[in-house]
């Protein structure tokens, strides 16, 4: 039984509805972070590989109570099983990549794959990505969230890259069973700064903006 009640990864991005992506030159204190965004709402976390030394803070973070913490970013084997060994709970890919499929699959983790067009998707689910990852979102809009809701009524659809408390509920209106919370909230400046009430009232509008 883990800190949030048995569920699993992709069961609180659900609830939620959100997951945040962090991005940082450097995090001073993961456990502060992972608490000042559950604490508003964000459970679920994502640090990735373009952070240097993150395998560092990912146990730190995971420690927190409440927080599901996972890895992005994701490119090849060696990095999902490094991330699998130091306790990421689903792992989040920019693109589709079979070897990070695979060993995902291999330790039973969730992998939300990174896909853009329709073929991207089908390739992803293939694969067996628990969600696939629309990226960049800016790109087209929610409206491409609808469009792809046609011919995937069932996929876990997660846009992410342009989503903001100013857009989030409409991308959620047009199909998206969740979508990222980046810079919007965990500005990469607050971040290295330790600026954690400053992330923790951003997440929390970000929350209220979804309704």
């Amino acid at each position: 039984m883990n800190a949030n009640g048995g569920l699993g990864a992709l069961e609180v991005i659900r609830a939620d509805r959100v997951l945040s992506v962090v991005r940082a030159p450097e995090i001073p204190d993961p456990a502060a972070l992972a608490d000042a965004l559950a604490r508003s709402g964000i459970r679920t976390l994502e640090l990735t590989f373009t952070t240097p030394g993150v395998l560092d803070y990912l146990p730190v973070a995971a420690a927190v109570d409440g927080a599901v913490v996972g890895v992005g970013t994701v490119l090849h084997a060696d990095q999902a099983k490094a991330a699998i060994d130091s306790g990421a709970r689903f792992l989040v890919t920019p693109g589709v990549r079979a070897e990070v499929a695979a060993v995902a699959a291999e330790c039973d983790i969730p992998v939300v794959m990174g896909a853009f067009t329709p073929t991207e998707v089908l390739t992803a689910l293939d694969l067996g990505a628990a969600a696939v990852k629309i990226f960049p979102a800016r790109a087209l809009g929610p409206g491409y969230l609808k469009d792809l809701r046609g011919p995937f009524p069932d996929v876990a659809l997660i846009p992410s890259g342009g989503v903001n408390a100013g857009n989030a509920a409409e991308f959620l209106a047009n199909g998206a069973v969740a979508v990222t919370a980046g810079t919007d909230v965990v500005a990469p400046s607050d971040v290295a700064a330790g600026r954690w009430s400053e992330i923790a009232s951003r997440a929390a509008s970000f929350v209220r903006s979804m309704n």
